[in-house]
């Protein structure tokens, strides 16, 4: 690894960052927007004044700049999103600033994303060197990082406690590509131990969410995404997460494969029972089936241990804590470059896995695969770790003070670390969308999770003053939200 590190610092430098250059697209915006700012100045105060003079961050107006540049645009794209009126365009930290100069605390970090928040400066400036340097060059030929991410992913997993028999890795682009990689290696595993074909079958849970590709889509029993795409990939069966009772049944001699989320993300911050995933392991092993803890949005420090499931709080009361044979991870991976990687058991899966099973044209090139290098070391630091612990409980605990001060409204918090939920009671469930709108409108952004459950999942590095800043936001948008229900 030293190196890395030497030949790293030899590579060509490009320029120095300069904070106040603007990209052609907030050039354009200031064009537009100053040449109407005069002229518009009378209709934004009165357009303010309707939505409440006090929001610092109003959503765009129906007349605004914002709003006229987004139906120049959005005709050419495929609507696979509702979107909310503005327009990000800047980010530094845990903070986002929209086309109007808007800023936001962002406590959804792209989506579980951005855990060292954005436009890190060491990671830009990797980008930067590694730009000039090699971006790609295919997979038929050796570079210098994907091996060397693979080897750190390894060892840091062992070193962990993590995952006892990770052996090997595959990188590819994304979350949903590193689960679409484990179901195939789990259906050769399968074909591997009966040529007949006959151990085909994969078990998933309900509210689990795994990814948008047809495998990945087939293992995530959810109506909404299934239905429009179906029939599913045959062979897949779904049961009730942290249901221990059912796994004799619903796991058997044709199970080739058992996807799992150690915390359930998208499906609403579900944790898993230690006795649950023992379970799981406990029938994988007496079926001869493959075992995958889809980590993506869970692993890499999140609850403040470096994979979720080796967090002290999911060791059962007697026996091992439960370990994997496939591990997948992508979102903090990258912090927002795209990348994902498949980790396997060097004793259950790797022999299975023969030249030619699986492929990419993009995964593991060396501009991603240096990126993530630099990232995962930081985030496996331990004093990150510890941090990450401190701010899950000051969190927590403004979450219990709102929950007493509406004890109607919050029915439950969830989560380790800083993967949260905040649960609505069944009569203010619907109303989870329009807390969304009033934090942002407020000035900070959170997402929803499942039904009604609202989602917190901010940068690792959020200050503790930051945290206190967003829990006065989530107050101000429930005293706004339930006094008008």
């Amino acid at each position: 690894m030293t190196f890395m590190r030497v030949a790293a610092r030899r590579l060509p430098l490009t320029k120095r960052f300069v904070p106040g250059v603007q990209s052609p697209l907030q050039q354009r915006f200031a064009s537009v927007s100053s040449g109407t700012q005069t002229a518009k100045a009378s209709e934004d105060v009165r357009a303010q004044a309707t939505k409440g003079a006090t929001l610092p961050a109003p959503d765009p107006a129906a007349d605004s700049a914002t709003v006229a540049f987004i139906k120049e645009r959005t005709p050419y794209m495929v609507p696979t999103y509702v979107r909310p009126a503005p327009i990000m365009i800047k980010g530094q930290g845990c903070y986002l600033w929209d086309m109007e100069n808007r800023r936001y605390l962002d406590l959804t970090a792209g989506i579980a994303v951005n855990s060292l928040g954005h436009c890190d400066s060491e990671i830009a400036k990797i980008i930067a060197e590694q730009a000039e340097t090699l971006i790609h060059a295919s997979n038929l030929y050796h570079n210098a990082w994907t091996g060397a991410l693979s080897k750190l992913l390894i060892e840091l997993t062992r070193e962990s406690g993590a995952m006892r028999d990770a052996s090997q890795v595959f990188i590819s682009n994304s979350g949903t590509e590193a689960n679409e990689a484990a179901i195939k290696f789990a259906r050769k595993v399968g074909r591997s131990l009966d040529p007949s074909g006959a151990k085909h079958e994969f078990v998933s849970f309900h509210n689990s969410f795994h990814g948008r590709t047809m495998g990945a889509l087939s293992a995530t029993p959810n109506p909404k995404y299934q239905t429009p795409f179906s029939p599913m990939v045959p062979g897949f069966k779904y049961g009730n997460y942290n249901d221990v009772a059912q796994l004799q049944e619903l796991i058997t001699d044709k199970t080739c494969g058992v996807i799992v989320e150690p915390i359930q993300g998208e499906g609403g911050v579900n944790v898993a029972t230690p006795e649950f995933l023992a379970a799981l392991r406990k029938r994988c092993d007496e079926v001869g089936a493959v075992l995958i803890f889809d980590e993506i949005q869970c692993g890499l420090s999140r609850t403040g241990s470096f994979w979720a499931h080796a967090h002290p709080s999911l060791k059962p009361a007697s026996g091992e804590a439960a370990h994997p044979d496939i591990l997948t991870t992508a979102k903090a991976l990258g912090n927002g470059m795209p990348i994902g990687a498949t980790i396997v058991s060097g004793k259950t899966v790797a022999e299975h896995i023969k030249t030619g099973d699986h492929g990419t044209t993009f995964g593991g090139n060396p501009l991603a695969s240096r990126v993530a290098h630099h990232i995962v070391e930081r985030l496996s630091s331990p004093e990150l770790q510890k941090s990450v612990e401190a701010k899950s409980a000051l969190f927590i605990s403004g979450f219990k003070d709102l929950q007493k001060k509406y004890p109607e409204v919050i029915s439950e918090i969830r989560g380790r670390g800083l993967i949260l939920g905040v649960q609505l009671s069944k009569p203010y469930g619907a109303k989870a969308s329009d807390l969304i709108t009033a934090a942002r409108e407020r000035g900070m952004l959170i997402i929803t999770a499942g039904d009604g459950c609202l989602r917190f999942v901010p940068p690792l590095n959020i200050t503790e003053e930051q945290i206190k800043t967003s829990l006065r936001i989530l107050e101000q948008a429930l005293d706004a939200v339930v006094s008008k229900a």
